[in-house]
């Protein structure tokens, strides 16, 4: 596409021309990633392979253009690819296509999205050998959120929210806008009709469920409906009370339901309805949902299918000819992609590990092609088709990554200060050479019950590869807590907010000193939410381990967290195990506010203001101690941004402010804070001259 060529030249003319603050060495002058470039990554965000297998259609992630676009969201567009990796765009430009499917006779692609006009979400279809999208299902005044396909495609299961009351608009606008807190919730519901297509409106009646429907899919023979509910839309009821239900579509009548306890994931029936495979927590103290259960639909009785397995299970998908199912799973920090069959608890391995980081299965109906997402240290998500033992990547969504110096990526494991086993992936300063120290910056992901794979690392909040471009080692620690291990193993943290699990963060810090890498005294750490937590941490408690901190959307308080944030019953039974009235005072010193006063480390704090996870008066409370002290320290906030930045002015803005903050006081010594604004009117003075050459 032109746009994307252009945007791609006028990217490297301004971070050429104006924000490159750290030089990479002459060899590698224009070869290297630069913030400006980094905001031109796409990736494949969706993939579903074709029925008969010879194709995939996929939808890619584009971001807007800096400077040029009006600011928003990424744009998702629609692409064909075949077997043999010939692409072809389907919609592309100013659209986000969402929830792709596959009509049974491979000729249709349905989707989700806002076309030309719209107001709502809709249901459209597009035909594989031409033609326009047309609409197939239009709900009256609000929008189709998710779909599922019977089996023979004559049905659709929807859920939507109700059509808003046409006075709640108009009582707005007369200034009646008092909002009652957590009790104005809005239930999405289940409606399921005729799939004919149609673009006039329809109301079909909803179906009478309590509490709100989440997901749904059909059962292979179309007489019954797999149905996620939760008691209301918050999240804290999302991750701690969902539950699955099987329902008599005839009779609308639940015939079955899964007791699990703690985080569920999805649901899927097998091929013959035999059974139902879950994505589960092994506990309600389980921080991820990464076991695997198998159900028997008859008794309604639950398997975990995988005992004691030293990772976590990320996605799976039956086959469709037998009962069999594929799995991903992530182990330490690489993934692999496997088949179990009921009955057994071990499983053969399809993909190895270290090929690539996989996730969102796709299965075709003769079972012989298999679809991933996969990431490796090279590219981000691309599409990944396995037959047999053959793995072939089919796009390329980056070509001019291609031509970029990427600096080497490695995996590590060390012993803690008390023998427990820690590590993560190190990124490398590109021009690395043995014996010489670097700038060293530890970005600490978040959760904590996640944690980082040796694939794609670099993202707008991630310095990976463009730090690594600019001289600097980067890390990506694993600590305890993490998730990769086991459940064993990501319970570790609990009922010890930052007391041994970021200990680790020091000693893994200490091992890269120790083995001749990292300049002690330039070491400076990142990270968002739990990441940000840590970040603050390091900036007090830690403060003579790091010379710079960026916090992003972190934790300053553990006893105002408890009371601002969406998730109050997830961090009491997956994080502290206690609440804040159990002992005050320990959740008063495991707060960086605490320790403010010994802070002698430089902290630029970053917040969306619309952040319902971290409330941004975390930040504001961070900011106002470390102010009134004397501390260096500066608040930036992101109006109308959330848990992290989607829009992509914030992300580049943030990127850019992240490596000016640790170049200043990892590089250059300088005492005095950088300047609280960007040339941003100057880059876009650049991005026109660019325009007119």
């Amino acid at each position: 596409m032109k746009l994307k060529i252009n945007s791609l030249k006028r990217a490297f003319a301004i971070s050429l021309g104006l924000l490159t603050c750290s030089v990479a060495t002459a060899e590698h002058v224009g070869k290297v990633i630069t913030a400006e470039n980094l905001a031109t990554l796409q990736a494949v965000s969706q993939a579903k392979v074709s029925p008969s297998g010879e194709y995939i259609a996929y939808t890619r992630s584009v971001p807007r253009e800096i400077y040029v676009e009006k600011d928003g969201k990424n744009w998702g567009e629609l692409y064909l690819v075949n077997d043999k990796g010939v692409e072809r765009p389907f919609i592309t430009g100013e659209v986000n296509i969402k929830n792709i499917q596959w009509s049974a006779d491979g000729s249709l692609i349905y989707f989700l999205a806002k076309m030309n006009e719209d107001k709502f979400t809709s249901l459209y279809q597009i035909p594989v050998n031409g033609g326009q999208a047309q609409k197939t299902i239009v709900l009256k005044d609000t929008n189709v959120s998710h779909y599922a396909l019977s089996s023979d495609n004559k049905k659709i299961a929807i859920l939507a929210k109700k059509a808003k009351d046409e006075s709640i608009k108009k009582l707005k606008d007369l200034g009646f806008k008092a909002e009652v807190f957590e009790e104005e919730l809005t239930n999405q519901l289940l409606y399921v009709t005729d799939l004919t297509q149609s673009d006039k409106a329809i109301t079909p009646e909803a179906w009478d469920i309590k509490g709100y429907v989440s997901d749904v899919h059909f059962s292979p023979t179309g007489k019954d409906l797999l149905i996620k509910t939760q008691p209301t839309a918050l999240i804290d009821d999302k991750y701690m009370k969902s539950q699955w239900h099987i329902v008599d579509i005839a009779k609308k009548a639940v015939k079955t339901s899964f007791a699990t306890e703690g985080k569920l994931g999805a649901a899927e029936f097998s091929y013959d309805g035999q059974y139902v495979a879950l994505h589960g927590a092994q506990d309600k103290h389980d921080p991820a949902n990464g076991r695997l259960f198998i159900a028997n639909v008859d008794s309604g009785k639950i398997k975990n299918w995988l005992p004691n397995f030293k990772g976590h299970v990320s996605d799976f998908e039956w086959s469709n000819k037998r009962n069999e199912l594929f799995f991903i799973a992530n182990i330490g920090t690489q993934s692999v992609v496997a088949k179990i069959k009921p009955g057994a608890n071990k499983y053969k391995t399809v993909v190895n590990a270290g090929k690539f980081i996989a996730s969102n299965l796709s299965i075709s109906n003769s079972d012989k092609t298999v679809v991933v997402k996969g990431h490796t240290a090279q590219h981000p998500n691309e599409i990944f088709m396995l037959r047999g033992k053959k793995q072939t990547r089919l796009t390329d969504s980056n070509t001019w990554l291609n031509d970029v110096a990427l600096a080497k990526q490695e995996s590590l494991i060390i012993k803690a200060r008390d023998g427990i086993e820690i590590g993560g992936v190190l990124v490398y300063p590109l021009d690395y050479k043995k014996g010489q120290r670097y700038p060293l910056i530890m970005s600490v992901h978040g959760g904590p019950e996640s944690h980082d794979k040796d694939g794609w690392m670099t993202a707008y909040s991630r310095p990976g590869q463009l730090a690594a471009a600019q001289g600097y080692a980067v890390f990506y620690p694993n600590y305890r807590g993490s998730t990769g291990k086991g459940v064993d193993y990501s319970k570790l943290g609990q009922n010890d907010y930052a007391g041994k699990e970021f200990d680790d963060l020091v000693d893994l810090k200490n091992h890269l000193v120790n083995i001749g890498l990292v300049n002690e005294k330039k070491v400076g750490i990142t990270g968002g939410s739990y990441g940000g937590y840590a970040s603050a941490w390091g900036a007090t408690k830690l403060t003579k381990h790091f010379a710079a901190s960026v916090m992003f959307v972190g934790i300053s308080n553990q006893l105002s967290k408890f009371g601002t944030t969406d998730i109050s019953n997830e961090m009491n039974l997956v994080h502290a195990r206690s609440y804040p009235w159990d002992k005050w005072q320990w959740y008063l010193e495991r707060s960086p506010i605490y320790w403010v006063e010994q802070s002698e480390t430089p902290l630029l704090i970053m917040h969306g203001k619309a952040d319902p996870r971290v409330h941004p008066a975390q930040s504001m409370e961070m900011y106002r101690y470390m102010k009134v002290r004397g501390k260096t320290v500066r608040l930036v906030y992101y109006p109308g941004e959330g848990h992290g930045n989607k829009r992509a002015a914030a992300k580049y803005d943030y990127s850019l402010r992240l490596m000016r903050w640790m170049d200043n006081y990892l590089k250059h010594d300088n005492k005095p804070m950088p300047a609280h604004d960007l040339p941003h009117s100057a880059n876009l003075n650049a991005q026109k001259e660019a325009e007119n050459k």
